[in-house]
Parts: structure tokens; C-alpha cells; sequence
């Protein structure tokens, strides 16, 4: 790509003004710019073209895809709800490469190890790119350069945004159901795969040009609940298993035992509670990481003692939210996704846990969503500058680690809140300058850190609501020079080439940050 392909964005940042193929707008500002037009919309269909029985069972994929008319070039989409334990969205794949289908884009809510498969899809020509989180072996194919087209990693509710603009169009979408009808309603909260909410694939049924439902637990009409309704589908496929649920959980849905760790999310708690955010009535989202589990405990506590009750709680919801709904400290969990079978098994169950969709809960173009409703949101990051500008996507060698999830949405929160060490494996996580920008400082209030607690001098309120507590309030560039002492000095910056292999969108479908092929 030539230097005249890139410009500086309002972050000081360079970036590619086509993407793919289609011309691209610069990030501006967190809220300079304004969308226009109207939504995308799929095609008008006729009854007189689908079964007057309701019932549109097809044998197999193959064939689903055959009627859907897929060709080279097409938008394949899936969702990630059983996330390392997927095995549809792979399966959509092959059976495409089965067809001889050519050049295709994928388009998943998110990817795991799971699909680390589609790298000989994208070797043999039948996956051009990928527009969605890449980590692990797909991450390091794409910093490598050998993807073909550029990444594209957008938020949870950045995807939403992209397809109802019409900035993606999805040709096919195929959605894992782990219960569907014949006539293709579908629900995520029952059936030997069941995942909780399917709120990810919601988008995708609702836009897209053709829509198949796999399921493992074909009912009768109706399916009830359904969270897709089957008026939106094209074709319903039975297979033997669309996933294995117990992989819904992975290495980052784990308590955190290390003895820092557990000081960083009792200081978070510390600090909602003396920042008199934690009231009667307040409201939290939690990810679910090591650290931020463990904050819930620690906040559980301490809502115990001073017999305070949260109205709702945003999951991704884990067996530490479900708690805190059955020992009556909320009044709802909202869940966008689950990440554990403790809360499926709740979202099965209990009407006060109810499943939400991006759209809800994140969509930047809609007349509001739930994020900027919560008090406090407490995430993570691998990066943290002086500017308390943040980095979720790459390390500091550079490689793409994972996506964006509802990682910059949840920015918009009251009160915003980076639970990170100072340190991994001996490289301070607070630096000059981020490897990679996924979400502006203007945004950040609170870094939180085993070594102290940084406020963004930008929210003086926060400062003064806790200048008589005991917590360890230092400004950021102390702690970072005490980490540096540490380590002996600051960590080499990344082998970059200036050849781009990805992009960041903001929630706005703006673009963000580059990110650079790393060096061999």
C-alpha cells in the first residue's frame, strides 16, 4: 500500500483510506461523526416461494448453500456463542471449499482456536480475509501478511453498526441453534448444546440476503422461546452436533489465584464503593477475565455489608453474576452472551436473566443503547498510555491477540475502569504510547494497577470523591516509572513493517488504528 493510501486520523494516527475495496472514513473524534442515509434491508421474499407446512428442513449444508446461491466472492457470516466450542461455522466453510467456492469473505462475531482451520482455507484460496477477532493462529497468520485483503476487527456493537448500514452485506448468514423448529425460530437456552443467548446472530438473520439455521435439537413448531424467529430463514439443516458447550468456557473465564491480581479487583471494588458509585439501584458491567471475576466477589461483599442491591447487571454473564441474582443483589442480569453453563442454565430458567443482542446494548447508530445506562464498567487491556489511551487488540511485540468484543462499547459506561497488572511476563503494561489504539483516553476514567490507581485527570469529580479514601491514587506516570525501575528500563517497541494486514474500527465504522505486518 502506498504512503498516498494513508492518512492521519483525529487519534494522530495512520490509517488506510480504502479497505478491501471500499473507501473508508477516518476516526474524527469519539462522537464528531455523524452517519446519514438509511438502514440497509434485505431482500423482499414471498411466501409462495418457501413450504406451505412451515417446514424447511434441507438434507445437508451443501445443500442449503446450493439453494442460497453461493458463488465466489460472498459474505459468509456465523456467530460465536459456543466460542471454542464451534463447529459450524468451520463446517460452513468446508462445505463451501466442497463446492469450489472461491474468494470468500468470513464474517463471525468472533473466532477461536477452534477455527484455526480456515488458515488452509485461506492458503487454498476459498477464504480471501477475515472481518472479525483474530487470535491465536489466525491472529499470527494475519500479522504475518499472509492474508490476502485486510482485517477488519470491529466491536460487538460495531458489527451491528456495519451491517445495519450496509457497510457489510452479508449474502449467507449460517447460525448455530442449539434448538430450532422446522420453520427455523430458534433458541439458545435449551437443548444438549444449549449457549444462553444467540443475541450475536440476531443481527445477521435480520439483514442478511439468506439465512440457514443448524441445529442439533430439531423440535416441533413452535420453538418456544425463540430468540430468531424462523420468518427470517431460508433453510434449516439437522446435524449431529453443532458444538460442544463445555468449551463455552475457556482460560480467560477463570478466577484469578494470583495474590496481585486479587489486590487489583479488591482496589476496583474499593473504588466504586468509595467513589460512591455503588448505591441503591447502581449498575456494573464485569468481563470475564480472571481480575474481573474476582472484583465481583469482592464487590459482593461489600454490596452485602452496606445492604445495597444493583437494579441490573451487563453480562456476559458467569456463575458470579447468577449469584448475585439469586441471593437478591440485582434485580436483572442483561446478558449479551454467556460465558459459562452456570449461565446458561440460568438464562434457561429464570425470566429476570434475560438475553440482549448488540443492538440493545451497543449499536452506536440507534437511539441509544444500554452501555452509556451503566455506572461502572470494569475491563482489561494489554496496553495502557500516558494519555490513557488503550490497546486490547496487540501486545507490545505487535501480534493480533484477539478482538474488540464489547470491549470499546463499554467505554460509554459512567465510569470506566482498566483492571490490568502492571507487568506481564515482565513488560510493563503501561507505556509512552500503545502498540495499537482500540480505544481513545478521552474515554478512560480509572487505571487500576497492584502498584496503585490512576484517575484520568480529565474526571476531577472522580478525584475528589476519593481524596479521603485510603486507596493508593497516583498519577499515572509514577506508576509506570516505578514498573520501568523494576523491569530495568522500557521494553523494545514492536518490529513493524509499514505494510498494514489489519484495521480498528471505532463504534462509529470510522477508522481507528493500522494494524502493521510484523517483521520476520
Amino acid at each position: 500500500m502506498s504512503g498516498n493510501d494513508l492518512v492521519i486520523n483525529a487519534a494522530g494516527r495512520a490509517v488506510p483510506i480504502h479497505v478491501n475495496g471500499k473507501d473508508q472514513v477516518p476516526y474524527q473524534g469519539v462522537a464528531a461523526y455523524e452517519p446519514a442515509g438509511t438502514k440497509r434491508a434485505p431482500p423482499i421474499r414471498s411466501c409462495k416461494d418457501y413450504p406451505e407446512s412451515g417446514d424447511k428442513r434441507v438434507p445437508d449444508l451443501e445443500t442449503a448453500l446450493e439453494k442460497c446461491g453461493l458463488s465466489d466472492g460472498m459474505v459468509i457470516s456465523s456467530h460465536h456463542h459456543l466460542r471454542n466450542g464451534d463447529q459450524v461455522g468451520l463446517a460452513a466453510l468446508q462445505a463451501a471449499a466442497t463446492m469450489g467456492a472461491k474468494d470468500l469473505m468470513w464474517f463471525p462475531s468472533a473466532s477461536f482456536p477452534c477455527h484455526s482451520p480456515v488458515i488452509d482455507l485461506m492458503d487454498r484460496g476459498v477464504v480471501h480475509h477475515i472481518e472479525g477477532s483474530m487470535n491465536g493462529p489466525l491472529g499470527a497468520y494475519c500479522s504475518a501478511g499472509k492474508m490476502r485483503g485486510l482485517g477488519v476487527l470491529r466491536s460487538h456493537g460495531g458489527r451491528w453498526q456495519a451491517i445495519q448500514d450496509g457497510e457489510v452485506k452479508v449474502d449467507i448468514a449460517v447460525i448455530a441453534a442449539p434448538t430450532a423448529d422446522p420453520f427455523g425460530n430458534s433458541d439458545g437456552s435449551h437443548g444438549p448444546s444449549a449457549c444462553g443467548s444467540l443475541g450475536f446472530a440476531l443481527a445477521d438473520s435480520l439483514y442478511a440476503d439468506h439465512v440457514i439455521v443448524v441445529t442439533d435439537n430439531l423440535v416441533e413448531f413452535p420453538c418456544i422461546p425463540w430468540q430468531i424467529q424462523g420468518n427470517n430463514v431460508d433453510y434449516v439443516v439437522e446435524v449431529e452436533s453443532i458444538g460442544d458447550p463445555s468449551k463455552i468456557v475457556s482460560g480467560t473465564t477463570q478466577i484469578t489465584r494470583s495474590p496481585d491480581r486479587l489486590l487489583i479487583a479488591e482496589y476496583v471494588a474499593r473504588f466504586i464503593r468509595d467513589a460512591g458509585i455503588m448505591r441503591d439501584g447502581f449498575s456494573f458491567q464485569a468481563g470475564a477475565g480472571g481480575i474481573a471475576l474476582a472484583f465481583v466477589q469482592f464487590l459482593k461483599q461489600m454490596m452485602h455489608q452496606a445492604g445495597v442491591k444493583a437494579r441490573f447487571v451487563r453480562g456476559g454473564s458467569t456463575q458470579y453474576l447468577v449469584d448475585l441474582l439469586q441471593e437478591g443483589l440485582t434485580d436483572y442480569i442483561l446478558d449479551g452472551q454467556t460465558f459459562d453453563l452456570a449461565g446458561v442454565a440460568s438464562i434457561a430458567s429464570d425470566p429476570r436473566h434475560v438475553a440482549t443482542s448488540p443492538f440493545t446494548s451497543y449499536n452506536y447508530h440507534g437511539k441509544g443503547n444500554f452501555a452509556s445506562m451503566v455506572d461502572a464498567s470494569v475491563l482489561g487491556a494489554t496496553e495502557v498510555d500516558l494519555e490513557f489511551n488503550a490497546n486490547v487488540n496487540t501486545h507490545s511485540d505487535g501480534i493480533l491477540l484477539h478482538g474488540i468484543g464489547g470491549w470499546q462499547n463499554c467505554l460509554f459506561a459512567g465510569c470506566s475502569i482498566l483492571a490490568i497488572p502492571s507487568f506481564r511476563d515482565r513488560i510493563p503494561v503501561i507505556v509512552d504510547e500503545v502498540t495499537t489504539m482500540t480505544g481513545p483516553g478521552e474515554l478512560i476514567d480509572v487505571v487500576v494497577t497492584e502498584r496503585g490507581i490512576a484517575i484520568n485527570p480529565k474526571r476531577q469529580d472522580l478525584l475528589d470523591r476519593v481524596s479521603d479514601s485510603d486507596l493508593p491514587i497516583r498519577p499515572i506516570a509514577e506508576i509506570k516509572d516505578e514498573v520501568e525501575k523494576i523491569m530495568g528500563g522500557k521494553p523494545e517497541p514492536a518490529r513493524l513493517t509499514d505494510n498494514p494486514v489489519a484495521v480498528i474500527k471505532w463504534v462509529d465504522g470510522t477508522v481507528l488504528d493500522t494494524v502493521w505486518q510484523v517483521e520476520d
